[in-house]
């Protein structure tokens, strides 16, 4: 098990080299000059001559791209400044460092990613597992009939009908925002609870026909038809044996999930004008901040990566075939 994650983290430190690389060469190789973006519009050739000595622009691209790579192990100096490891640059529009901008930002998308979670993953998985149990029967077309119209809507149609009755209507919830847990644990709750509920009704559509299908996969499994015959209880057949086959691909599904909200979740950020990582990425890209940019990329990569990581080893403690191979 051991040597299993130390492969799995090595291949994952390449796959994030790789990413930093192919990073670089897409915002800091480009035809267009990064100095000129953070000289603003009224900038002088003296000026534009400075910021590019100071952002090492008036080097070679391979060393550009070694200071670069150096810098997130190791920091790196811009000018009289220096930015301590891991540097990830200096934004162009608040000249304040990328990474501090990040890790600002960093609990609202924490917060988002987990309550979220919390709600589909539950909910989905409840449904599915529901609807495999009574297969065929009134309950399981109707949990699946709500599932299809909740994978049939997007966020942004549902976050703004949602808002506009729950919140500008009926007064039932708070306005949605971002209030530090360690500010106000209430208020914390309340102004994420509408976006929680959004984006769990979209997502756990998907984690309820996916369990349901797995489950039913599951319950046919030679293993879970020899326990049945050995009469075994209806718990232990369906939740102690077949549920931990059918728990695989939701995993599989959960990790990448989880990946992609730690990264920025854009579309629900956007839509409820929660200030995190993924608001902050529309921000970056519709003010040409390539820095910014270029630091969400990384952090999306590294918690999709890691997030991949956590469900390989995960996968061990649910299905033992996994261990024997």
């Amino acid at each position: 098990m051991l040597g299993f994650l130390v492969r799995r983290l090595l291949g994952a430190i390449l796959i994030l080299l790789i990413v930093f690389t192919v990073t670089f060469l897409l915002f800091f190789a480009m035809p267009d000059d990064p100095a000129r973006l953070s000289c603003g519009k009224t900038c002088t050739p003296e000026t534009l001559a400075a910021i590019q000595t100071n952002m090492g622009l008036d080097e070679s691209i391979p060393m550009q791209y070694w200071h670069y790579i150096t810098g997130v192990f190791a920091g790196r100096d811009f000018g009289d400044s220096h930015c301590a490891a891991p540097c990830l640059g200096y934004s162009f529009v608040n000249h304040e460092p990328v990474l501090d901008t990040l890790l600002d930002r960093f609990p609202a998308t924490l917060s988002l990613a987990l309550g979220a979670s919390a709600f589909f993953l539950g909910g989905g998985i409840a449904i599915g597992m529901l609807a495999a149990l009574r297969r065929g029967t009134w309950l399981d077309k109707s949990t699946m009939a709500f599932s299809l119209i909740g994978a049939s809507v997007t966020i942004q149609f549902l976050g703004v009908i949602a808002r506009y009755v729950f919140v500008d209507e009926l007064r039932w919830l708070d306005k949605p925002e971002y209030i530090p847990f360690t500010d106000d644990p209430g208020r914390w709750f309340a102004g994420l609870l509408l976006p929680w509920l959004t984006l769990a009704f979209v997502q756990a559509a998907v984690y309820a026909r996916l369990t349901r299908a797995s489950m039913i996969d599951a319950l046919g499994e030679d293993h879970v038809r020899t326990v049945r015959a050995k009469g075994l209880t209806f718990r232990q057949v369906h939740f102690k044996h077949a549920w931990r086959g059918a728990i695989t691909p939701v995993v599989t599904v959960y990790g990448i999930e989880l990946g992609v909200l730690l990264g920025g979740a854009v579309v629900t950020e956007t839509t409820f004008n929660v200030q995190g990582i993924g608001k902050l990425a529309v921000n970056a890209v519709a003010n040409s901040d390539l820095p910014m940019i270029t630091g969400v990329v990384l952090i999306a990569a590294t918690a999709m990566v890691l997030a991949n990581v956590v469900v390989d080893a995960v996968y061990a403690l649910i299905d033992p075939r996994v261990r024997v191979s």
